[in-house]
Order: structure tokens, then C-alpha cells, then sequence
């Protein structure tokens, strides 16, 4: 029993020798790797990845003991698909991975943005207004309609793909663009800068395999461009006359005038860090 506690002692030792020989610089470094690791984990987490993930690990285990026991074929095999495979990773993961970064490079902007360009203004209060007067008729008489409306997350390539316009974003004018006899009512309107800047736009659709299977291409089309983008993404369904909001990969459903109204103010004008979309408070459940 001596002998345990001696060597425990010892353990902690040097433990201690090695924390009191640890520089600033080294504290910077474990903080930037162990939050690398956890984006790292959140970003596989919920996509395809995931699976993924857990065959490189694997693979990585079966490297190690083949180095160990020295099987030089296995190991010399296994080290050759380690260097072709991470480029093939970014390859095949390039949606994601464009994703991720143009998020985290839109980061630093935020605070830049708020200060040369007030969200608070009239003009935002009115593009909501007549966003949530369009939708809630809509939703009234089931039109399905599909509107994202940019944020930080530059929208041209996806602008592109519809026919390209600016208009004021009118109650009247949405409703008639959406209407089902109309030439421009499939895919989604863009609202760019207050103004809609394009119609019949195609988007992205989501991988996840957890959607609900009453969900049509229409929601999925809105997951996929919430989790390519940080746009804000309503959604009316045709069959149900549902109304609801995509961020950042997730949907909320069931949203009625005052609550979109809500959300959408505390996403566009007030400060975006205290008004996240799964708020419970916020009107809407969680899909």
C-alpha cells in the first residue's frame, strides 16, 4: 500500500514539474488545439461525416499495432491510403467544409457591420412588415412560397440561378410572385439588403437523414440553404399551410404573425448573440 501511495506521489510530482514549466505560449496552444477538436466534433457530428469519421478512426487504431508489431505491408498500405485519403476527404466533403468556412469567416464581420450599419432601421422594419403580412396570408390559403432573406452570407451564386431583379419587398408583390399561376412562383425569392434581389431560385438541398418524411423538397431545400449559409429561411407549406423558419440547419415550425414577427426582429435588428432561433420563448417547435 506504501508503494502505491509513493508512486502516486511521484505521478503528481510530476505532473506539477511539467505545469510549473509550461509557458504562456504553451497555454495558447492547448486553448486553440482543444477548440480546433471541438468545431472539429461539432462539424461532423450531425452530417454524413460522422460515419465517416469513425472508419478513419479505426483505420488510424489498425496503422498504429501494425506499426507496433512491425506488419511492414499493412503498415506501408495503410500509409499510402492515409496520404491519398486526405485529399480525397476534402474533396468529397467540399460542400460542408465551404460551409464551415465561409461562417467562420463571416465571424470578425459582425461586429464591424453593427458599427458602420445600424440593423435598427426603417427600412428593416418594414421589409419584416410586409414579409410577415405575405406569409401570414399565404399560410391562409395554403400558397406554398420558399423566401430567404440574406444575412451575413453573400447570396450571388445562388441569385444566379433564378431570374434576377430589385424590388421593394411589398406584402402585395410577394403574394403575387408566389401565386401558383404565376411564371416565377417555384423556388425561392432572395431578399438582399432589404430589397428582393432575385425569384425562382434554386437551393441547395439538405443530406440529413433525420428529416421527417412529411417534409417535402421544399423544406429540405430551406435545411440546405440554412446549412450553407447563416440566411434566414421561410418556409409556407402548400398541403398544411404550415409557416416556418430554417437557421442554421434546424427548422421550427407552426409560426403565425406575431411570433415571425418576433423572430425575425430579433434576428435582423436586435443583437443576433441573445436571440437565437431555439429560444423557446420565441413561438415555434423545434423540428
Amino acid at each position: 500500500m506504501g508503494q502505491f501511495f509513493n508512486t502516486v506521489a511521484r505521478q503528481f510530482s510530476n505532473l506539477w514539474s511539467i505545469i510549473r514549466s509550461m509557458r504562456f505560449v504553451d497555454v495558447i496552444d492547448i486553448i486553440i488545439v482543444a477548440v480546433i477538436i471541438y468545431y472539429a466534433y461539432k462539424f461532423i457530428k450531425n452530417r454524413r461525416a460522422s460515419r465517416l469519421a469513425v472508419g478513419v478512426v479505426l483505420l488510424l487504431v489498425v496503422f498504429i499495432i501494425s506499426d507496433v508489431v512491425h506488419m511492414y505491408a499493412l503498415g506501408f498500405l495503410l500509409s499510402n491510403v492515409f496520404q491519398v485519403g486526405l485529399i480525397a476527404l476534402i474533396i468529397l466533403f467540399q460542400p460542408e467544409l465551404r460551409a464551415v468556412l465561409e461562417k467562420v469567416g463571416a465571424q470578425p464581420l459582425k461586429g464591424l457591420k453593427n458599427i458602420s450599419d445600424s440593423r435598427a432601421s426603417a427600412e428593416t422594419t418594414s421589409m419584416i412588415a410586409n414579409v410577415c403580412e405575405a406569409v401570414t396570408d399565404m399560410s391562409a390559403s395554403k400558397t406554398g412560397c420558399l423566401i430567404v432573406i440574406e444575412r451575413l452570407t453573400k447570396l450571388g451564386d445562388i441569385e444566379k440561378t433564378g431570374t434576377v431583379l430589385t424590388a421593394d419587398p411589398n406584402a402585395s408583390l410577394i403574394k403575387n410572385i408566389f401565386f401558383n399561376k404565376a411564371p416565377l412562383h417555384d423556388g425561392a425569392m432572395i431578399i438582399s439588403h432589404n430589397k428582393i434581389s432575385a425569384v425562382g431560385c434554386f437551393l441547395p438541398l439538405s443530406q440529413k437523414n433525420d428529416i421527417f418524411k412529411d417534409l417535402g423538397t421544399r423544406h429540405r431545400a430551406a435545411i440546405g440553404m440554412s446549412e450553407n449559409s447563416d440566411a434566414i429561411v421561410i418556409i409556407v407549406s402548400e398541403e398544411t399551410g404550415t409557416v416556418s423558419i430554417a437557421l442554421d440547419g434546424e427548422l421550427k415550425r407552426n409560426f403565425d404573425y406575431t411570433s415571425l414577427k418576433n423572430q425575425l426582429y430579433a434576428l435582423l435588428v436586435v443583437d443576433q448573440k441573445n436571440h437565437k432561433l431555439h429560444r423557446k420563448n420565441d413561438g415555434g417547435e423545434n423540428v
